[in-house]
């Protein structure tokens, strides 16, 4: 079935529809990641956007168990050059087509994508709305313009856990005990502070400073998540008690939302960083790291306070990656040291905070 893609600018790109022959808005991002498609899909830091995938061949491998970073898709669609119907790998369970019709997502392939990245990258993310029905332009165009921004959507409360959910045992187990805030939180991190013995509660974002404080944690991970950092300023009190209180590593969303509750200012890119091939540079030694990433927004590093000290800039644009507040115990960083997918050469920042929380020195890849 034949398929459009309008963006809110009057751009038009057409193609064959792969899911729900239905429709549906969203912003229009791109990622260069060649592999992981599944846990791109996944990760609820893409709800509200449909996924322009830069890699022509997509699929090849099909879906696996265990790989996704939630138990559902959060993007709102998927849009490929060529995709891989039959899938080659012997641990496959599903085809892409097929995991995206059994959940009911937009999909398009036969898509100039080299084109529509190549325009997302000029003129910047925007609002699309992909349709089986609409055959008229101009009609089309007018419903683009009609999907709400990223700054009118609360996302975070659409995929934080509804409940705690909690593996915190009434001692404190092998490791430090850790409160993971959910405000879309990839499966991953939890994996990562599991593997390093780490007694975890994971709270909704919306938890209190009483229902924290009840775990009687060593420390606080702010998480990922999707959308406008801003829509989020109710949480900053409880977050400022977070980094005043406790030892605390914040990742993408949670990065943002630190440095807003230290007085910083959000800016947002233009076409933002997605994918798993951004080189990162570590400013105290030197070293450059091949990180995942995938966010909109960052934090400008001249509204940070004297006391917190920028480690980390991206080598593509020069915003901040990371940062160390120096009057508390927060690490900062805009990156996925977890990967998945993507490269696992920062996945020692799991490793340090760990150790730091148990009273040992530093944090961070040297």
């Amino acid at each position: 079935m034949q398929a459009l893609l309008a963006l809110e600018d009057g751009r038009i790109f057409h193609g064959r529809s792969i899911g729900d022959h239905s429709e549906a808005g969203a912003e229009v991002v791109f990622s260069t990641a060649m592999t992981g498609y599944q846990e791109v899909l996944t990760d609820p830091s893409y709800h509200g956007q449909f996924v322009v995938f830069t890699s022509p061949h997509i699929g090849n491998y099909g879906i696996h168990l265990g790989h996704g970073e939630s138990d559902r898709p959060w993007a709102a669609g998927v849009i490929l050059r060529d995709l891989a119907e039959i899938p080659s790998h012997p641990d496959s369970v599903e085809s892409l087509r097929g995991f995206i019709r059994r959940h009911g997502l937009c999909g398009m392939t036969n898509v100039d994508t080299r084109a529509l990245t190549l325009h997302l990258r000029e003129h910047g993310a925007m609002r699309g709305f992909f349709t089986t029905q609409i055959e008229d332009r101009e009609a089309a165009v007018a419903m683009a313009r009609q999907v709400p921004s990223m700054a009118e959507r609360n996302l975070v409360s659409e995929v934080t856990s509804g409940r705690p959910r909690s593996g915190m045992p009434s001692s404190n187990g092998r490791g430090p005990r850790i409160v993971l805030l959910d405000f879309g939180a990839k499966s991953s991190i939890e994996k990562e502070l599991r593997r390093r013995g780490c007694p975890l509660a994971s709270l909704p974002a919306g938890a209190s400073v009483e229902e924290i404080e009840s775990l009687r944690p060593d420390g606080i991970v702010l998480s990922n998540g999707p959308g406008d950092p801003e829509t989020l300023l109710p949480l900053l009190d409880t977050i400022r008690h977070c980094i005043d209180r406790h030892p605390t590593l914040a990742i993408c969303l949670g990065h943002q939302l630190a440095g807003l509750a230290l007085g910083a200012r959000i800016v947002k890119l233009r076409f933002g960083h997605h994918g798993s091939n951004h080189p990162v540079k570590d400013l105290r030694t030197g070293i450059v790291r091949v990180t995942a990433q995938n966010h909109n927004y960052a934090v400008d590093g001249d509204s940070l306070p004297a006391e917190a000290a920028v480690t980390h800039t991206s080598l593509n644009d020069g915003t901040v990656e990371g940062f160390v507040h120096g009057g508390r115990r927060l690490w900062s960083y805009q990156f996925h040291p977890e990967g998945a997918p993507g490269p696992h050469e920062a996945l020692a920042i799991f490793d340090d905070f760990v150790l730091a929380l148990a009273g040992g020195a530093g944090i961070g890849p040297a």
